[in-house]
């Protein structure tokens, strides 16, 4: 059974969270593009912790959900990375990155969720 793009993004979150990205939040971008449903929008602590993120989001979606991204764009010092699994973005940011781009005020008017953070088992 497939994925609707919001299970999509729930798990993408939840892939995230488990790499201990914060402030994660999804934009529901159906209602003002046409190339996505949904931003996952997440910040890890440093560089490397924006690769763990994305390398783990990445395994875990082939793996547990036979879905793998489109395309990747990483920019030169790991501040900004972006999966396209099309349905969902996903866009790991460092903190300063993301005070930098805020995607969040960018697409202000889009309904968002903040997914709160899971407690560890």
């Amino acid at each position: 059974m497939s994925l609707t793009s919001y299970e999509q993004a729930r798990a993408i979150a939840a892939f995230a969270q488990d790499k201990l990205a914060t402030d994660v939040v999804l934009l529901e971008m159906g209602p003002v593009c046409s190339y996505t449903d949904y931003f996952v929008i997440c910040t890890g602590q440093n560089a490397r912790q924006t690769k763990s993120i994305w390398d783990e989001v990445q395994t875990r979606m082939k793996k547990e959900h036979g879905l793998l991204p489109r395309s990747t764009a990483i920019d030169a010092d790991a501040s900004w990375i972006v999966g396209d699994f099309l349905d969902v973005v996903l866009h790991v940011f460092t903190p300063e990155a993301r005070d930098f781009y805020r995607l969040e005020d960018l697409w202000g008017d889009v309904p968002q969720e903040t997914i709160e953070a899971v407690a560890a088992s």
